[in-house]
């Protein structure tokens, strides 16, 4: 795959090659069903399905003796299971039927580690290779008693998350599918692949309240080749966010190859990149999607001591509607949200510091067709004073704000081809200490 390299140049094509891999992806990874293979029903292992009898041990009899017997079917048909935390084999698929629910257990002692304060997730996986859970039925999370306690604990130290399980968690595993399901009410994250290789995730609804606390829908984690497309996500926290907290031998990029396409975003924080990026993250396309009531739109976060290298980064077609910013490019994330009643506001001077591989660099980022209406901010592309935000290309992007234009501080290479922002208080478009090109397509805006 040809890569694109830091030459102060955004070409349009530099994302191409890795959305056709994805589309193989997409044709190549149904292919694997569990057909043909054994059909292990969970009523026949003794699964009630009632609502009230725990389902735990005759579901896991079903997934062992699936995943020794070489692969196959493990399959719910329509009740609600009653289950605590379970583990999934070895080329395994998990068929929800219509009117079928996998519920996980509310009771927080249910997932406590032994002798610790961390907690299972509800469905897990490792180093695993052809696994798919596939609807059209729900798997849900139970996460209402968790979410009041896990706010509390927010709103005393910011940042702070509290100890939950999430909801599905793979880890290292090759070829993964989610299809058609609808994942609800997690404690916390509802699916995580991490350092995973082939992910499909297509027409997968998630669903939590606005404000439950940190219930991002679907965070990539140090994986590649992903294709998120149709999905429809309402949720309390990111919509999406792709993660890269450490280093992966044998990969220069930890993330890399991921692709969202053709998705519907309802509450939430956005579309997302960061805030962990140590690993690095590559060639990312976000295309034809839709924002709504969203509080951020397409976001990169992340922080000096968590930063890495985010490069080659596409967005198009892109429709926002009540979206609070539109474009939230940032270094200096301070998990903040709307929602705080006390905002941390970024510095007013900040003095350059030494570069290391935890300090934050963005370059080649493209946003086309855009057009977003913001209730307050337009939003911000700040890098720092020692790396600045490179090669950013807005074009055809309409933006009407509420109150304040977009803020352009710590960049170079950004150009600004027909851009129109809107905005009530102040001018369009701020500059400060940034190379912008094309400013006089925004009428109104300063440089300061």
């Amino acid at each position: 795959m040809k890569r694109v390299t830091n030459t102060g140049k955004v070409s349009p094509n530099c994302f191409s090659s890795a959305f056709i891999r994805l589309l193989l992806l997409a044709l190549w990874l149904p292919g694997f069903t569990g057909r043909g293979a054994g059909v292990f029903d969970v009523r026949h292992y003794g699964a009630k399905g009632d609502g009230k009898t725990l389902d735990t041990a005759a579901i896991q009899q079903a997934l062992d003796e699936c995943g020794k017997s070489g692969g196959g079917t493990v399959h719910f048909s329509a009740g609600t299971y009653l289950s605590k935390p379970i583990v999934i084999g070895n080329r395994t698929v998990v068929q929800l039927d219509a009117g079928a629910r996998l519920q996980a257990t509310d009771d927080p002692e249910d997932f406590r580690k032994a002798g610790s304060s961390s907690y299972i997730h509800f469905v897990t996986g490792k180093n695993l290779t052809d696994v798919a859970l596939v609807g059209p039925g729900v798997i849900d999370g139970a996460g209402a008693k968790w979410w009041v306690p896990a706010e509390e604990a927010r709103r005393k130290v910011r940042g702070f998350t509290l100890p939950r399980p999430n909801l599905i968690v793979l880890t290292g595993c090759k070829n993964v599918r989610l299809e058609n399901l609808t994942l609800q009410n997690s404690p916390k994250f509802h699916f995580v692949p991490a350092d995973c290789d082939g992910v499909l995730v297509s027409n997968v609804t998630v669903l939590a309240p606005p404000r439950s606390p940190n219930t991002d829908a679907i965070d990539p984690s140090g994986s590649r080749h992903v294709l998120i497309t149709k999905c429809r996500i309402d949720v309390g926290d990111d919509n999406i966010a792709i993660k890269s907290g450490k280093k992966i031998a044998g990969h220069e990029f930890a993330c890399e190859d991921i692709t969202v396409t053709d998705c519907t975003f309802l509450h939430g924080h956005g579309m997302s990149i960061g805030s962990e990026a140590v690993g690095g993250v590559r060639n990312v396309i976000v295309r034809n999607c839709t924002f709504e009531n969203t509080e951020n739109g397409l976001r990169i976060k992340s922080q000096r001591g968590k930063g890495g290298v985010i490069e080659n980064i596409g967005y198009s077609d892109i429709t926002m509607k009540n979206v609070d910013p539109a474009i939230t490019f940032t270094c200096y994330y301070a998990t903040n949200s709307a929602q705080d009643a006390v905002q941390h506001d970024l510095p007013a001077e900040d003095a350059s510091q030494t570069v290391n591989q935890t300090t934050p660099v963005y370059r080649n980022i493209r946003i086309s067709n855009l057009t977003a209406t913001c209730p307050r901010s337009a939003g911000m592309i700040i890098g720092l004073p020692e790396s600045p935000i490179a090669n950013v290309l807005l074009e055809n992007v309409h933006i009407t704000a509420a109150r304040t234009g977009l803020l352009i501080r710590n960049a170079k290479g950004i150009q600004l081809k027909d851009i129109q922002v809107s905005a009530q208080a102040g001018p369009p478009v701020i500059v400060e200490n940034a190379e912008v090109k094309g400013l006089e397509d925004a009428k109104g805006a300063v440089r300061k």
